[in-house]
């Protein structure tokens, strides 16, 4: 069953650990259909998180993440790689979570060349698309969390926060 709005408009703290089990679904140009299981995340909660990019307010590159929970925010780093997040919360409260990690694949770079995922897919509604979304297959998955990786720049109080989720 695909995810519904209710899913995604809650805080960014109680969507991170209920996406570990679910199934992204990606229905490739060549008609082809996969599923992954959602095995690693992290949360970004707003402008008070110094290691979410809202911290600098609302900008042309995050403005997505101002929007109504559901959609992505998808963004380039390194000049090289995409990252794919999940929009959650209301509008104008910018919650994100970055995913991580899928099942046989880790690393957010890795997971956006397996999905063929790139800007086109910014702001994308994963309620309403046609060639991306969510479905709760029913896995009962038990998770861990740590801090989060790679925000050394956001501060001990930041990177510290145990925001990482990741399938046992």
């Amino acid at each position: 069953m695909r995810l519904g709005r209710d899913f995604y408009i809650r805080d960014v703290l109680d969507v991170a650990p209920d996406l570990i089990g679910k199934e992204l679904v990606r229905i490739y140009s060549d008609g082809e259909i996969k599923r992954y299981m959602i095995t690693e995340v992290e949360a970004y909660r707003g402008e008070e998180d110094l290691a979410c990019h809202a911290a600098k307010g609302r900008t042309a590159r995050t403005e997505v993440m101002y929007h109504e929970g559901g959609c992505m925010y998808i963004y380039l780093i390194y000049g090289m790689y995409w990252m794919m997040n999940i929009v959650t919360f209301v509008e104008n409260v910018p919650q994100a979570v970055l995913i991580r990690g899928i099942e046989g694949i880790s690393g957010p770079g890795k997971i956006t060349r397996e999905l063929q995922i790139d800007k086109d897919f910014n702001g994308e509604s994963l309620i309403h698309s046609n060639r991306i979304w969510i479905e709760d297959a029913g896995n009962n998955i038990e998770y861990f969390t740590t801090p989060r990786i790679n925000i050394d720049y956001a501060g001990e109080k930041w990177a510290g926060k145990k925001w990482r989720f990741l399938k046992v």
